[in-house]
């Protein structure tokens, strides 16, 4: 795959992919007003990920638009970061994975902004108001959940310690992108670092640090969502409303 397409490709499936996890809290969130918070997130990713796969699939050149690249690949050809497939667990590990992901999507897509490729900037300056919001609320519920109660600190700490090996995917060095994800690794660990003190958390500690996503090599889980995101599609190919 060429940079450009597999720059585009890569973060149009971040976004589709935390769009479908954070869809499932629909109707199962801990408040009503948190359930409508956490659709219109997931609506917000589903958003960028349509405009993302839409231009992906025009710089591929092969024909494919953005539900051919959504509804018609396997796990394989999948470039999303493992963090966005990782299952939702309780609502501590879902806010822990809102807010890495969100602490590196807004300087991502504040950067591309200002890039050189004028649909990848069109993209990144609306994103980014969207992923200010998304940090906010992220931020919000960990500082809650952390300063809260004796278990609610247990269940902050314990989805921050089981997510954070999964943010050093994101900063792998890509220099032939627009913005090279590797440059934003110092933004994102500080904006991360200072909501876990804020909230009485510590930054885990681990040499470990799965990925594979980039290359198509995923874990188990995301198998299971793409049966379930893609099923309709296949069984009614060129179905139309």
């Amino acid at each position: 795959m060429n940079g450009p397409f597999a720059f585009t490709l890569a973060l149009g499936d971040d976004a589709l992919i935390a769009a479908q996890r954070l869809a499932e809290w629909t109707t199962r969130a801990p408040e009503m007003e948190e359930d409508i918070a956490l659709a219109n997130i997931a609506l917000d990713q589903l958003g960028a990920a349509r405009l993302l796969l839409t231009y992906a699939g025009e710089l591929e050149g092969a024909g494919r638009d953005e539900d051919a690249l959504a509804y018609l690949r396997d796990d394989r050809e999948f470039r999303n970061c493992l963090l966005v497939e990782l299952p939702n667990g309780d609502f501590a590990v879902t806010m822990a994975k809102l807010l890495v992901l969100s602490a590196y999507q807004l300087p991502l897509h504040t950067a591309l902004a200002g890039c050189a490729d004028e649909r990848l900037a069109a993209i990144g300056g609306k994103a980014r108001k969207e992923s200010a919001y998304h940090l906010d609320h992220a931020a919000l519920w960990v500082r809650r959940l952390g300063d809260g109660t004796a278990e609610s600190h247990r269940r902050m700490q314990a989805g921050i310690d089981q997510v954070w090996p999964y943010a050093h995917e994101l900063f792998t060095p890509w220099p032939d992108a627009p913005v090279d994800p590797a440059t934003l690794r110092g933004d994102v660990e500080r904006t991360v670092a200072e909501v876990l003190a804020e909230a009485t958390l510590t930054v885990p500690e681990s040499a470990w640090a799965p990925a594979g996503g980039r290359d198509g090599v995923h874990t188990e889980h995301l198998s299971y969502l793409l049966a379930e995101m893609q099923v309709l599609h296949r069984a009614h190919p060129g179905a139309r409303w």
